[in-house]
């Protein structure tokens, strides 16, 4: 079978689905591979390079849609492209079939199969087919690049013979995967970064790359789980709105860059930054509006525009950011499109086998054999397992911990009674019939035995990793008595007494040479 990927046609779309590299892994799956003369151009891919990778280059679109059985595209097919169908042909494209009903009726009609990059079901084994996460991941890293462009200051501070440049202030609204590469490059380039998201179980994930999270004060209780959702944010409260709302504004005069990345699959974005934020904002001061294909979440973001408003504040509302870095976006898409074509072919040997017993390949799939199969059924596997909610302890009253205490103490005690009372027992009895001076070394081995036990015994259980090396070394002093017993005038005991001088000695260098080497990963080279 042979997979294509045409030239992109709409306007400002540099990305292209199949690179010179992706060609050759996808050729050891046994497919044979097609290009549209010219569809890498833009991403800097040459057809030179590509014919150096073995894949045949066409030179009309019309060619390349009768020759593939599988075509790989970026945008979705326009009207145009649409009219190429035909039947037993695999499209792979990002689709958006919940607002593309009526091209899914065309692929029905045509006996296309569809699947759409942007269904592909958030769970682990699928995360190397998530194509919407690559291009987020970019989207998010761009934006800072753009902020950075038409942002009239450093971002990081500094303190010059000029005069001192103070740090810019990010803010980064939704932690997704979009959010996270924002905050990661504005934390890199030296600004101090906020970031907020609906999710509070993301909130250590922020702190973690640097930025501060923007506590709000509102019952987890009340919050809907994102589970229920495959780990997007869900659709809020209008209470709990309110109170974000008044959050923003509470911040707005301080942030010099504005960051938003709020989606909900299958609604338009919603409304987080108002007018009167924009206007509380000061001049020169630039938001990003990465939700601008889906109406935006600045009240002010016109798609695919650079708007200034009254009070001088710069939105942007791109929806090409990924297109921008057209290289590499065109890279990770088409190894996410390289990573579903080994799921579609198990046997390697270049015919797709879609098996819709799959729940990645069905998930991903919106028409199937002449049958529009969207919306797919929710994954076996949850995308974020919910988390269950725990009942706190009870509160014990003084007088409460103070009886346990005691009864801790107590059952503690007859234990270690117990125990000395026993031990006692079989050393008295040991006596009745052993030489006295076997007891003498006898008591003095179990006296060590017991003392060795409670030493360790009573040492924190999270510290025995590290502490083990050491107390092994140190308890290793039996040595001295293994050095004074070898000049003994019976073999047995001068064989026992070198065997344990040997292995006390690997004890001890042992313990010390595993300590060195646990200091060591703490200490720069």
């Amino acid at each position: 079978m042979k997979i294509g990927a045409p030239k992109e046609i709409e306007p400002g779309e540099a990305r292209v689905a199949m690179t010179p590299d992706s060609a050759l892994q996808l050729q050891k799956l046994g497919y044979d591979c097609v290009i549209e003369t010219g569809a890498g151009e833009a991403a800097g891919f040459t057809d030179a390079a590509y014919q150096a990778a073995g894949v045949e280059v066409v030179k009309t679109a019309a060619a390349l849609w009768k020759a593939a059985d599988i075509v790989a595209k970026v945008r979705p097919p326009t009207a145009t492209e649409a009219k190429r169908f035909r039947e037993g042909q695999l499209l792979i494209s990002f689709f958006w079939p919940g607002q593309n009903e009526k091209l899914m009726e065309t692929a029905k009609s045509a006996g296309t199969n569809v699947i759409a990059m942007d269904m592909v079901p958030r769970i682990s084994r699928a995360q190397k087919m998530d194509a919407l996460s690559s291009m987020a991941n970019i989207a998010g890293y761009r934006a800072v690049i753009e902020a950075g462009n038409n942002f009239g200051r450093f971002f990081t501070g500094q303190v010059t013979a000029a005069g001192k440049v103070p740090p810019a202030k990010v803010l980064v609204v939704g932690a997704g995967v979009a959010g996270l590469a924002a905050i990661g490059t504005a934390t890199s380039l030296g600004a101090i970064t906020y970031a907020f998201d609906v999710r509070p179980e993301v909130a250590e994930q922020i702190e973690s790359m640097g930025a501060e999270f923007v506590f709000l004060e509102f019952s987890a209780d009340e919050l809907p789980d994102g589970a229920a959702t495959g780990g997007y944010a869900p659709p809020q409260s209008p209470e709990f709105q309110a109170k974000q709302l008044a959050k923003f504004r509470e911040i707005a005069p301080e942030m010099d860059i504005v960051i938003t990345t709020a989606l909900i699959p299958g609604r338009p974005a919603p409304l987080l930054w108002t007018k009167d934020m924009v206007a509380a904002m000061k001049p020169g001061s630039v938001i990003i509006d990465l939700a601008a294909e889906r109406g935006g979440n600045c009240e002010l973001t016109k798609a695919d525009e650079r708007v200034v408003s009254d009070n001088g504040v710069i939105i942007i509302g791109y929806t090409d950011f990924p297109s921008r870095m057209a290289a590499q976006a065109s890279t990770l898409y088409s190894t996410n499109i390289r990573h579903m074509m080994t799921d579609l072919t198990p046997a390697k040997d270049g015919a797709v086998n879609h098996n819709m017993e799959d729940d990645v390949i069905r998930g991903a799939t919106a028409v199937f054999g002449g049958e529009i199969t969207y919306p797919p059924p929710p994954p076996k596997v949850a995308a974020i397992a919910a988390a269950s909610k725990k009942e706190k302890p009870k509160e014990l009253t003084p007088e409460e911990k103070r009886a346990a205490e005691i009864a801790a103490f107590k059952a503690q005690t007859k234990n270690q009674v117990t125990l000395l009372a026993v031990g006692g027992a079989l050393v008295l009895g040991v006596g009745l019939i052993a030489p006295a001076s076997f007891m003498q070394h006898f008591i003095v081995f179990v006296l060590s035995v017991f003392i060795g036990f409670q030493v360790i015994w009573n040492v924190a259980h999270s510290l025995h990793t590290p502490l083990m090396a050491v107390t092994n070394a140190i308890s290793s002093i039996v040595i001295l008595g293994a050095l004074m017993q070898i000049g003994s005038s019976s073999i047995l005991i001068t064989l026992l007494a070198a065997l344990g001088i040997f292995m006390a000695a690997v004890n001890i260098f042992g313990g010390f040479l595993v300590t060195r080497r646990m200091l060591a990963m703490f200490q720069k080279s």
